[in-house]
């Protein structure tokens, strides 16, 4: 493997030694570069005196550790995305959507539609520029058995004419002024190639969760060069294992420091794939608060300073949701409305 003989150009990386590291997701200088020495000596099989120095190599070589201008700083944020809601107000509300090489949450109670979310972002990120996607394709973890592929269908025959048609044209389902929205072949093609295009795995507890959020990394790495790279990494819900397997303040800390690990880990592919990750996480009441919304995300600081955006979903009447936009590093908190249909999320 090229990537393999790439990593053998370190010191003290061997053949052997470069396929193991190959194989768990460390297939270039920068992924080594960003990682611990624990980590690289497990994965590898060596000492960690030896994994601090393989790090070190990486790092010079990648040319990662040292300072940048804020004009550097600048350029390179111009590289970032933003995926579209579909949502004109929520989309301004997030400054133009949500970012790639950013962690946004979104958190609610039951029904408050935090799944339709993810279930709208893996169809619109596979959408043209011009229509607020990003021609990428998506990965999605399910931790609580929430993803239907009947949703995306729904939410593509959703989209305006126009868009499908441009979308046909993308995905190579149609010639340019071919493309017809209400031919029912083209559309089941298009809804086959969108489908296709969506990577799911069902988590089925906290430990396997964390070993999809790897093998995302994988994953992610080796499509950046194909037609339809990884873009977005949703993962639905983040906290339902977490939750449901570290029961009691005992248990506390050892669930804070999983989760920690597992959101560096889905931090890790955004930074190197330029991909948006989404995640969902649930809520509980706060029984202390007397005044305002007793709602609370689960996950405590250690979510709450990872993510780089906080989203809050409230329920309104009917079909209509709140969106508040609650955590930004660069955008005052504001709130924005949208409704949820059979067609996908829409402008109220």
């Amino acid at each position: 493997m090229a990537a393999s003989e790439d990593l053998e150009d370190l010191p003290g990386v061997g053949p052997a030694t470069a396929e193991k590291l190959t194989e768990n997701g460390f297939d270039s200088y920068q992924g080594i570069a960003v990682a611990s020495p624990g980590e690289l000596s497990n994965t590898a099989d060596i000492g960690e005196s030896s994994a601090a120095d393989i790090i070190q190599a990486a790092r010079e070589a990648a040319d990662i550790g040292g300072f940048e201008s804020g004009a550097e700083v600048l350029e390179r944020r111009e590289q970032i995305g933003k995926l579209s809601w579909g949502v004109e107000e929520v989309d301004e509300l997030l400054g133009g959507g949500v970012e790639t090489q950013s962690i946004t949450e979104v958190y609610g109670e039951f029904g408050a539609g935090k799944s339709q979310v993810t279930h709208q972002l893996a169809v619109n990120v596979q959408l043209p520029a011009e229509h607020g996607g990003l021609e990428g394709s998506s990965i999605f973890i399910d931790s609580e058995d929430t993803f239907r592929p009947e949703r995306i269908e729904q939410m593509v025959d959703g989209l305006d004419e126009d868009v499908i048609e441009d979308t046909m044209v993308l995905h190579g389902i149609a010639e340019d002024g071919e493309a017809d929205a209400g031919n029912d072949d083209l559309f089941d093609d298009l809804v086959e190639s969108i489908l296709d295009k969506i990577h799911v795995a069902k988590a089925f507890n906290s430990n396997h969760q964390i070993l999809l959020a790897e093998k995302a990394q994988e994953l992610a790495s080796e499509g950046q060069d194909e037609e339809f790279p990884v873009r977005l990494l949703a993962v639905d819900s983040l906290t339902a294992h977490f939750r449901a397997e570290y029961v009691g303040r005992g248990e506390l800390a050892d669930r804070q420091q999983k989760l920690n690990k597992h959101l560096h880990d889905l931090m890790r592919v955004g930074d190197l794939n330029n991909t948006a990750v989404v995640v969902t996480n649930q809520v509980a009441a706060n029984p202390d608060s007397f005044f305002g919304d007793p709602t609370q995300p689960i996950g405590g600081n250690i979510l709450g300073h990872t993510s780089t955006f906080r989203l809050y979903l409230r329920k309104s009447k009917g079909d209509k949701r709140i969106v508040r936009l609650v955590d930004a590093p660069n955008l005052p908190d504001g709130e924005g409305v949208m409704r949820v249909e059979e067609g996908g999320l829409m402008a109220e």
